[in-house]
């Protein structure tokens, strides 16, 4: 195994170019969630002239390469649309340049997500020249919709495409550490019903905007009492959005709605949060509801979910987690940091509903996801395409 991790470290560093330059391209194509169509074409290009065994979109949009035909399935995941770019004046740099200098690729997606792909493609030629023949299937996964709806590509790769993995790795920033969870999610709506009544008179109506105000600030206290896990931390809840509306603005509210995003520890349900919720609001004219999510896919297709995205950890002792380790000790001759992510992935459908085994490993640091002036250095690449390489000889032996 020595003699091979040189062999992978040295052509994982002789393709540093090579990588760095499909990541360039990948970042001068807007990307957006639902609007991944081009992208998905380069990434496409790019595993064909890698030498992947087969490369194809699904019916969602998902670019979908393969190589090996064995008994046991890895899936390397990667997903292929970001978020806009906010306000251009704080940004040094044009978000789509993609350039390369000074050891970084620069522009947005380079962190979130493009670098995985891009390091996954470069694994995947790896792979192909070293002409592995084990007794496994590998898939790469260049996913959509992610940001607008983390894991629905997921949920329609599992239950459409039936593609159930052994194992599956996120390529999603870390920063090259070992992450094996993160706190779940949900979008949670509160409507309040009121009765208006004219500006001059308001004791004769009931203000929703009262109502939703004192909610307010008794979620504010909840989040306060929320449980905590040794590994994931606290769980929160915060109001991120508040509407109301009225007759005319000479009149009572008679409507306010509230957005809450909860983020969910170990043992914190979507039922125990909604409970939360309704006991707060058990004396009121409103209603609590997990929000769902429908879009229409760049193929035309309208598929969705509910917005409850599980909370998910698997333990560090897990066969999964341990080769991980083991390869990442064997190529760069040092232990690597096991954590957990801040955000969410597609780990909440992977793990968090499918029980899938999934760890985390990714270029690029995870505080520069959504942020201006994005960038991965090139190294965080090679590393990732030797350790994805790496990892898929130690998970077939």
């Amino acid at each position: 195994m020595e003699e091979l991790l040189l062999k992978i470290n040295s052509l994982a560093e002789s393709y540093k170019d090579y990588t760095a330059g499909n990541l360039s391209k990948l970042v001068k194509i807007k990307s957006l969630s639902t609007g991944e169509q081009a992208m998905a074409e380069e990434l496409k290009r790019q595993m064909v002239e890698a030498g992947f065994d087969e490369v194809r979109t699904d019916g969602l949009g998902n670019v979908i390469g393969r190589i090996g035909n064995g008994s046991k399935i890895l899936a390397f995941d990667g997903h292929i649309d970001t978020v806009d770019t906010g306000n251009l004046a704080n940004w040094t740099d044009d978000p789509f340049s993609g350039d390369i200098r000074d050891g970084f690729v620069f522009g947005r997606g380079t962190v979130d997500q493009k670098g995985g792909p891009a390091a996954f493609v470069t694994a995947g030629r790896i792979l192909k020249e070293l002409a592995f023949d084990r007794d496994l299937t590998i898939y790469f996964t260049g996913t959509v919709i992610e940001e607008d709806c983390d894991g629905l590509c997921w949920k329609y790769i599992v239950e459409e495409d039936k593609i159930i993995p052994d194992f599956v790795v996120i390529t999603e920033p870390t920063n090259l550490n070992i992450y094996r969870g993160h706190r779940g999610r949900m979008e949670i709506a509160v409507t309040f019903k009121g009765i208006s009544s004219h500006g001059s008179a308001p004791e004769r109506g009931k203000n929703a905007i009262y109502m939703a105000s004192r909610v307010c600030l008794e979620i504010e206290k909840l989040n306060e009492r929320l449980t905590s896990d040794d590994f994931l931390g606290k769980g929160s809840v915060t109001v991120s959005e508040f509407v109301s509306g009225s007759p005319s603005l000479c009149a009572v509210a008679d409507y306010a709605r509230i957005h809450l995003d909860r983020r969910l520890t170990w043992g914190e349900t979507k039922e125990s949060a909604v409970a939360e919720i309704s006991e707060i609001i058990k004396d009121m004219d409103a209603v609590v509801e997990v929000l769902q999510y429908e879009e229409t896919a760049y193929t035309g297709l309208r598929y969705g979910m509910e917005k409850y995205y599980p909370t998910w950890k698997i333990e560090e002792d897990h066969h999964l987690v341990v080769r991980a380790q083991e390869a990442f000790a064997g190529l760069f001759d040092k232990e690597p940091i096991t954590d957990k992510w801040t955000f969410s992935t597609n780990g909440v459908t992977i793990n968090g509903y499918y029980k899938i085994p999934c760890i985390g490993f990714g270029p690029g640091n995870e505080v520069l996801a959504h942020a201006p002036n994005e960038k991965v250095p090139v190294s965080d690449l090679v590393a990732a395409s030797a350790f994805y390489t790496a990892l898929v000889y130690y998970l077939s032996e």
